[in-house]
């Protein structure tokens, strides 16, 4: 089923955040705001929740860090000791800069494929919004219109008000 959305062109950062503002104040259904780069605030103004994304990192760092640790431990102690100059052979200074590499490894790929998993990117998607083509030098608010709220014509004039340059009406899957 498709959602009908209505979606207001913004020219700049401000303008877009005081509209999602309003937005929220008048209670009127957000979709999404799609911006050519991150707007500081904006998540809140659209009621977001914070992102996982940290604690995604933290696991998939400390998993590095412990199979990291774990694999030269094994290896410098059962698979191949070696005795070197009366050394130990689980001498941990000499697993540190190997483990803080494959730690930060680890946590970059892990959170990089978390993320394109999550939101379900790939190079073969379509956009979600393709009526609105390009966002990499305008800002857009999209409202869903929603049976027994309002109407598209004062979703558009709500936009109009709020200072958009453009409203366009817009189908979403």
């Amino acid at each position: 089923m498709a959602n009908e959305l209505v979606a207001g062109v913004f020219d700049s950062e401000e303008t877009i955040l005081a509209a999602a503002r309003a937005a929220r104040r008048a209670g009127l259904p957000m979709h999404d705001a799609y911006t050519p780069f991150a707007v500081h605030g904006l998540d809140r103004e659209l009621g977001l929740e914070p992102s996982p994304l940290g604690a995604v990192c933290f696991r998939f760092g400390a998993a590095g860090l412990v199979l990291t640790l774990g694999f030269q431990y094994w290896a410098s102690t059962f698979d191949w000791p070696m005795n070197i100059g009366g050394k130990s052979f689980n001498a941990s200074p000499a697993l540190v800069p190997v483990a803080f590499e494959l730690t930060v490894l680890c946590a970059g790929i892990g959170m990089v494929l978390w993320f394109l998993a999550k939101r379900g990117l790939s190079p073969l998607k379509k956009p979600a919004l393709e009526a609105l083509g390009g966002v990499d030098d305008r800002f857009v608010l999209a409202l869903r219109r929603e049976t027994g709220g309002p109407t598209g014509q004062e979703l558009r004039r709500f936009l109009e008000a709020q200072g958009a340059r453009d409203v366009i009406d817009v189908e979403a899957e």
